[in-house]
């Protein structure tokens, strides 16, 4: 099976942990060997992950120079791309033992300039903090903000994915059994201008929709959405919260989740479960067993 894995942002670092590379590297050593499990057991890989919180630190240590010296979310999401992939390729090396090669493609994404997106932000980027602190960063720098469960975080555009030019390289690796990184952080927003030439745009595109629009593109026989929750649950929350093991795509349209949370995970999943794909959604550290039905949410046609 070729199979899509995508490493939420929360799973790689997790809620409360610093911003440290030593704190990244222990979260993706352990996602590496889920990761290896998958390949060991005889499928094709292509990953992709999360950058909510890394471009968002990124964006901060920007705020240090001048404004107009400071990179835009496109150059700070091929930086993260780059990031990330580097220490997940390294790891996941590991893991397999150097048996196999591993690959991290910037994969750039093509959006549309005049998505709604554009003028009501909702992406969350960057640490958490509480409101007082929040609303006096906002002030300072001129972001938006939202509350983010209990505290508040930034948000920043986040439009539709439409295309992924780089099919054609990401096709080339995959068959040469590369298993390969790309599209991280949702990959690079770029527009492409009237005279078919492509420009970087301010936004950070959903990692959940590029996932399922390149699972799509790839004819992806699996889409594992990993995050550090082991399900969709009936009721979170409460008193009543029950796993939900198996969702048809019709009764994923009935639950009311939060937009920053299950919310685009479960869309995704509905949007690559229609064309046929078995999609799965549940902790990182339980991927073969999600893909095998025996753990997690799957969401079938």
């Amino acid at each position: 099976m070729l199979v899509v894995a995508a490493l939420g942002g929360n799973a790689l670092l997790r809620r409360g942990e610093p911003l440290t590379a030593d704190a990244q590297r222990a979260n993706i050593k352990v996602a590496a060997q889920s990761l290896a499990d998958i390949v060991r057991a005889g499928h094709r890989l292509v990953i992709t992950h999360g950058n909510g919180p890394q471009v968002g630190l990124l964006a901060l240590q920007g705020a240090a120079y001048k404004p107009d010296e400071a990179y835009p979310l496109d150059v700070l999401g091929a930086e993260t791309e780059g990031m990330i992939g580097y220490i997940i390729e390294q790891e996941l090396e590991n893991a397999l033992g150097h048996d196999r090669p591993v690959a991290t493609l910037l994969t750039q994404v093509l959006v549309d300039k005049d998505d709604p997106a554009f003028n009501a932000p909702t992406k969350f980027v960057g640490p958490v903090y509480d409101k007082e602190e929040a609303e006096t960063r906002a002030d300072a720098a001129g972001w938006q903000i939202a509350q983010d469960g209990d505290k508040w975080r930034r948000v920043v555009p986040s439009p539709k994915p439409l295309d992924i030019p780089d099919m054609r390289v990401i096709q080339l690796l995959l068959d040469q059994n590369v298993v390969l990184i790309c599209a991280g952080g949702g990959g690079i927003p770029v527009l492409r201008r009237d005279d078919g030439s492509m420009i970087g745009v301010e936004a950070v595109i959903d990692k959940d929709a590029v996932s399922a629009l390149l699972a799509q593109k790839l004819g992806a026989n699996a889409l594992l959405l990993l995050t550090d929750v082991d399900a969709i649950y009936r009721d979170f929350g409460k008193e009543t919260a029950e796993p939900i093991h198996t969702l048809t795509i019709a009764e994923a349209d009935t639950l009311d989740l939060p937009a920053g949370s299950m919310g685009p995970k479960l869309a995704a999943a509905g949007h690559f479960a229609e064309s046929g794909g078995i999609s799965g959604i549940g902790k990182l550290e339980d991927a073969l067993a999600i893909l095998q039905h025996t753990a997690g949410t799957s969401v079938v046609r």
